[in-house]
């Protein structure tokens, strides 16, 4: 087993760099894509990074130190080699022109449906063509489809998972959260092609066509926001009658509070706490966290004392199943006879 080495990555940050980069990607026929948004660290979601690795075919072969891979891994890599960049939305420069330049190809992800929406809402992109190398493992029957197992069986690299809680607003960027943000995008060229030879030997390059459009039709639908259902949280199936009004009311003052401070609603009080909170007010006692302001503290306290009654003498609302999961059991049900992972 080869443990990781650091990849070579430009940072583009500037309309020259990225005049650059573009000229790369007019020139190739695909590329890959990854992103990272701060999800864990605000309210507001944004996108932070867009990783990009263009065929060196396709690239400027004297591109200096700092495109290209690292002489270190081309051992484990496929025939097709690549150079890597790290496009920061956060630097202010005009990325329509990357849009423009992305549209037509052909997109190589791992677990498209974030990195879709993502994009979409960042960049306004909208993908016409993808390779989703999870989709294309899980028509193989592998198992262990994450990124990081899939790099290990097909390169026998280890990736690090150091930065993968990260804040990914913070600027300047910490070298060691690049290159982790990188290597996401670092192997995806090569993974597609070994994994393009193993679904034309099995036959099932269409299946992949077919679940790749239906991820991009499943992308582009915008996710309806029902606080009939999100504060639904785990630990609230137990809660009936007053607890679950209460919880209900407590869900809902916490989106307030986070909304407010542009944080995670977890970073204002944890989905188990919120629980206890309810069933504390509705036995009588009244809980009082002490690092809470002044302010906080009374409108936590008002959101419990005015919830509302259940109707129907429940507040538990139906499940409800999501995108993913349909899609999972599409797949499942298009691998069924493959009898698990063939490697």
């Amino acid at each position: 087993m080869v443990t990781k080495q650091p990849q070579s990555f430009s940072v583009i940050a500037g309309t020259r760099e990225l005049a650059s980069l573009i000229s790369q990607i007019e020139a190739a026929d695909r590329v890959a894509l990854d992103t990272e948004a701060d999800s864990l660290h605000s309210y507001r979601e944004k996108l932070c990074l867009l990783q990009i690795s263009v065929p060196a075919v396709a690239g400027i072969v004297d591109a200096g130190p700092d495109s290209g891979s690292a002489s270190a891994n081309r051992d484990h890599r496929s025939r097709l080699q690549s150079f890597d960049f790290i496009v920061d939305p956060l630097a202010g420069i005009d990325l329509e022109p990357l849009r423009r330049a992305l549209e037509p190809k052909e997109i190589v992800l791992h677990g498209a449906d974030y990195d879709l929406r993502m994009l979409r809402r960042g960049l306004n992109f909208v993908a016409h063509k993808i390779f989703d190398t999870t989709i294309a493992a899980r028509l193989l029957g592998i198992r262990e489809f994450s990124l990081g197992a899939l790099v290990k069986r097909y390169f026998g690299v280890e990736l690090h998972k150091h930065s993968q809680k990260a804040n990914w607003a913070k600027r300047p960027l910490p070298a060691r959260m690049g290159e982790y943000a990188v290597n996401d995008v670092h192997y995806l060229l090569p993974l597609a092609e070994k994994l393009e030879i193993d679904l034309d030997r099995c036959e099932r390059r269409d299946w992949l066509r077919q679940s790749c459009e239906r991820a991009i039709e499943q992308a582009a639908v915008a996710r309806v926001r029902n606080e009939e259902e999100l504060w639904r949280v785990s630990g609230s199936g137990a809660l009936r009658g007053r607890a679950a009004a209460v919880l209900r009311a407590l869900w809902q003052w916490r989106e307030r509070e986070a909304e407010r401070a542009d944080r995670p609603p977890f970073h204002i009080l944890q989905n188990e706490r919120l629980v206890n909170a309810a069933v504390s007010f509705d036995s009588g006692s009244v809980p009082d966290y002490k690092h809470f302001s002044s302010r906080r503290r009374l409108a936590f306290r008002e959101a419990a004392q005015n919830a509302d009654a259940p109707r129907g003498g429940t507040a538990t609302p139906a499940r409800r199943i999501s995108r993913r999961a349909r899609l999972g059991a599409f797949l499942h049900r298009a691998t069924w006879h493959t009898g698990g992972d063939r490697g």
